[in-house]
């Protein structure tokens, strides 16, 4: 992902008001690995239920506001929508964004399951298991890690592009 500035991220939501928007808690932009991020997202630490994810689309930024649904009774595993990571399945949660436009306005709104903390871009860099790989070589493994990364890419990607979309 290309790095970006706190005035690329503001101005890139599909979804906020501008008052969201300038609102927004950002994370540290200068201590992000950029080269090891498909996606960026993040919590607000003012705001808990409130999420935030920054997409490339056409090589364009497009953010989205998330409302997590809160938390209650027990926590189930389960497979995030956009890692597929079989492993980490213990912190994803329900995410729901506005869709852009006016359809936002009139409450239509569209949910996934992601990783709670958006480690995805983590999970699908780590070495397959061997359930995963079998005996590949480790040329196959590399393979299978980039395949994991596009994935995300084009997961995330179809995400907010389904947001931003108005009807």
């Amino acid at each position: 992902m290309h790095a970006l500035t706190e005035q690329q991220i503001r101005s890139a939501f599909v979804n906020a008001s501008r008052r969201e928007a300038a609102q927004a808690t950002l994370p540290d932009l200068d201590s992000l690995n950029w080269d090891r991020l498909d996606y960026l997202g993040w919590r607000d630490r003012k705001a808990p239920l409130s999420s935030y994810v920054v997409a490339e689309v056409d090589g364009e930024p497009v953010a989205v506001l998330l409302r997590a649904a809160e938390r209650t009774g027990k926590r189930r595993k389960a497979v995030c929508a956009w890692c597929e990571d079989v492993v980490n399945t213990d912190d994803v949660a329900l995410y729901v964004a506005r869709r852009g436009g006016a359809a936002g306005r009139k409450g239509d709104t569209i949910g996934t399951l992601i990783c709670g903390e958006f480690q995805c871009s983590q999970n699908v860099r780590r070495k397959p298991t061997r359930a995963e790989a079998g005996d590949a070589t480790e040329e196959e493994r590399e393979l299978i890690v980039q395949l994991r990364i596009e994935g995300l890419r084009e997961r995330a990607g179809r995400f907010v592009r389904e947001v931003a979309r108005t009807r």
